[in-house]
């Protein structure tokens, strides 16, 4: 399990290294490569695969940029989470709600 960070700027989501070792991925998979922008373009990233479960909502696939850095959290980009989930921020309140999209990709 692991704490993520919802950023509504970020294109991807993203996994720091040590998460995905965690995970069980070894680095000399034959994993795609991806590029990132910003802070971590300077880092490699593959692409892998996974299922996330929010508890409360059902395990979802997602593609995730995994990056070479540990100096990250993990992201959850607008490619998939944003595919799956609605959010809805209240800035005033310094909150937001999740629900589960009304139009799912499948």
């Amino acid at each position: 399990m692991a704490d993520g960070l919802l950023d509504s700027g970020a294109t991807v989501s993203v996994l720091p290294h040590s998460v995905g070792i965690t995970l069980g991925f070894r680095w000399d998979q034959d994993l795609p490569s991806v590029s990132l922008g910003g802070n971590l373009a300077r880092f490699e990233a593959r692409l892998i695969r996974l299922s996330i479960a929010i508890p409360g909502f059902s395990p979802h696939p997602m593609s995730f940029a995994w990056s070479k850095s540990d100096n990250i959290p993990v992201i959850l980009g607008q490619m998939n989470f944003f595919q799956f989930y609605d959010v809805t921020f209240h800035g005033s309140q310094r909150s937001f709600e999740i629900q589960t999209a009304s139009n799912l990709p499948f």
